[in-house]
């Protein structure tokens, strides 16, 4: 399984009947492609629907109807496009039971780095600043590096999205959450410890009940 999917199908596991939930743009908008059969949730995306449902079959694309990331999507029954000062009263109204964001950092203390890169060209912060002090759980869906280097760091280095506002952490390596401080949860598949620590620069506990990562 490439790890892409592998985050978001066990991401997917983390939802249940009634929950309404954005989904980010990059893996997050994956999500919508694995939700376990019979969970029934409303999927917002910033960019002005909901009910977005997966990814149309080829060919059946509506150009009107895109995820936040702009890539083909579908709207299930009763979902809606809306404009986008109201899609922001939802964010901004704590209406959201998660948000599913990716990262290009995030530290031991639950910090978030996701919107820019100093010296590159950015189009704008786009929705997380809102997302993450809106929705009531903020959850983190990234490969656990880039081009080698870890992406959990001790302190992130780039320019914060987010103060101490992240509750769970998927990668293709593990879950991490922050009840506890930084802790493991569930290991991915074929991997170790020592793998883990030899890609995390932040420190983290591992949970006395360290389980498989679900899918």
């Amino acid at each position: 399984m490439k790890p892409k999917e592998l985050i978001a199908r066990r991401v997917a596991q983390e939802f249940h009947n009634g929950d309404f939930v954005n989904l980010g743009i990059g893996i997050p908008t994956l999500v919508a492609n694995y939700l376990p059969e019979g969970v029934s949730i409303t999927l917002h995306a910033e960019n002005g629907f909901l009910g977005m449902g997966p990814a149309p079959e080829e060919g059946s694309e509506d150009p009107d109807i895109v995820n936040a990331g702009g890539q083909p999507s579908s709207i299930l029954p009763g979902g809606a496009s809306i404009d986008s000062a109201t899609s922001f009263a939802i964010i901004r109204g704590g209406h959201l039971r998660a948000t599913v964001l990716g990262a290009l950092q995030v530290d031991e203390e639950g910090n978030l780095a996701n919107w820019m890169i100093p010296g590159k060209m950015v189009s704008g912060m786009g929705g997380a600043m809102d997302l993450v002090v809106g929705a009531r759980q903020v959850i983190i869906a990234m490969e656990h590096t880039a081009k080698g280097k870890p992406k959990i760091l001790k302190k992130c280095t780039l320019p914060l999205t987010a103060v101490k506002e992240v509750d769970l952490i998927v990668t293709e390596m593990g879950v991490f959450d922050y009840r506890q401080g930084l802790t493991l949860r569930e290991i991915g598949p074929d991997v170790s410890l020592d793998d883990i620590r030899g890609a995390t620069e932040a420190s983290f506990e591992v949970s006395n009940d360290l389980k498989p990562m679900l899918t």
